[in-house]
């Protein structure tokens, strides 16, 4: 695989003509340390029945070459290069581009856990008029975070939905048009799911490791610098 210089580029990895259980949408920016890990951990899922679609919000350091060999060693992943579009177009490019029955995530600094995809699977193929299923975190660092609605007050993260448990059935994703493009997209989202009348559940299969160390998370950012310190980290890195 050869890189280009384009803004847009993607692997030449597609998937094959049955769509997989799942699609798992990763987007990282300037993370190659940290997405590896976050890569090798979907390879040790005991479910194997995914693609893996790697979402770079243009990465300027080694992500690319940490990346590169892990999808030519597995036709299950697959690489997108978007230059500087914010975490929730980045989710969206992984809606449009992924074919699974179920769309879920992972952020680049967080890991499964090898049963996490198993457990959701067992649970959905028994549910199967779930279209929104959420929970099942393991908290690594702060257990609390800026309120979306007031950044300079901290909330318990088991008073808040993390989009990285997300696992929303394709034809709810297509109904909702995906993420909104604003701070707390996925409690955006969720807000909007149940609003519309989604089926929404929560497992409490804690499967998800959630790293709430790294200083340029979103939540991290907000925190130091309110809402509009994301601006500033973006125009910073653009």
């Amino acid at each position: 695989m050869t890189r280009v210089a384009v803004d847009e580029r993607s692997s030449a990895n597609f998937s094959s003509a049955i769509p997989p259980f799942f699609s798992i949408i990763l987007p990282t920016y300037n993370r190659h340390r940290l997405v590896e890990n976050a890569i090798q951990s979907v390879l040790a899922q005991t479910f194997d029945d995914w693609e893996l679609l790697v979402i770079d919000d243009g990465s300027s350091d080694k992500t690319f070459d940490v990346v590169e060999t892990l999808i030519l060693a597995d036709k299950r992943l697959r690489y997108h290069f978007a230059k500087n579009r914010g975490l929730a177009e980045v989710r969206n490019l992984g809606l449009m581009m992924g074919t699974g029955r179920y769309f879920t995530f992972l952020d680049s600094d967080d890991e499964y856990k090898p049963e996490h995809l198993a457990a959701r699977a067992e649970y959905l193929k028994r549910h199967t008029n779930v279209e929104l299923l959420h929970g099942g975190v393991e908290i690594i660092g702060p257990v609390v975070v800026a309120d979306k609605r007031d950044p300079t007050t901290r909330i318990s993260i088991s008073e808040c939905v993390i989009g990285g448990t997300f696992v929303i059935r394709r034809d709810l994703a297509e109904r909702l048009h995906g993420f909104r493009d604003l701070y707390g997209d996925d409690a955006d989202f969720f807000a909007r799911a149940d609003h519309a009348g989604a089926n929404i559940q929560k497992i409490d299969v804690r499967t998800y490791i959630y790293n709430r160390m790294e200083p340029d998370s979103l939540c991290a950012i907000v925190e130091r610098e309110g809402i509009e310190g994301i601006a500033k980290f973006r125009n910073s890195n653009g």
